[in-house]
């Protein structure tokens, strides 16, 4: 019972945990867009917290340096299950314009496991939006079907 209902209150009030592993900070900027009035992201429920362990979501900005792979793979262990993904901008995906430097081991999901994509150069606002509803939606299949095990592929916003 307790679980149940856990997994019902995450669903409808998903926390985000942001974690720039080496980026030049322009997702970070319209990141910070969400939360004007103008976008109003928190009307979907959706909460910045600053702990892992507190977090449902984890947004990852920039491309996977040598020096933050294993804090990134910290900070996802510490999250509790069920845990989402969601790789930001091109260099969250797979580089970007950091793809083939000798410290950057690539895009978010050569370390952890990568639920959804947003992509764009920095991406915007609306899009990071689209992208939060798509893993509120990926987060409400998982629901009904007992679990994340069921799915093998992420979704791209």
């Amino acid at each position: 019972m307790f679980e149940r209902l856990t997994r019902w209150a995450r669903r409808k009030s998903p926390w985000i945990l942001l974690f720039n592993s080496g980026a030049c900070n322009a997702c970070d900027i319209e990141v910070l867009a969400l939360i004007t009035p103008r976008f109003d992201v928190e009307r979907l429920g959706v909460l910045a917290k600053g702990s892992p362990r507190h977090s449902d979501i984890l947004f990852v900005t920039g491309p996977v340096t040598l020096q933050q792979a294993d804090r990134l793979r910290r900070i996802y262990d510490q999250m509790p299950e069920p845990k989402y993904v969601v790789a930001m901008g091109a260099c969250g995906s797979e580089g970007g314009i950091f793809k083939g430097l000798y410290n950057v081991v690539g895009g978010v999901d050569k370390i952890i496991p990568v639920d959804a994509w947003i992509a764009g150069c920095p991406p915007r606002p609306d899009e990071i939006i689209d992208g939060v509803v798509a893993v509120l939606k990926i987060m409400e299949e998982d629901a009904k079907r007992g679990g994340k095990g069921w799915r093998t592929k992420g979704a791209a916003a």
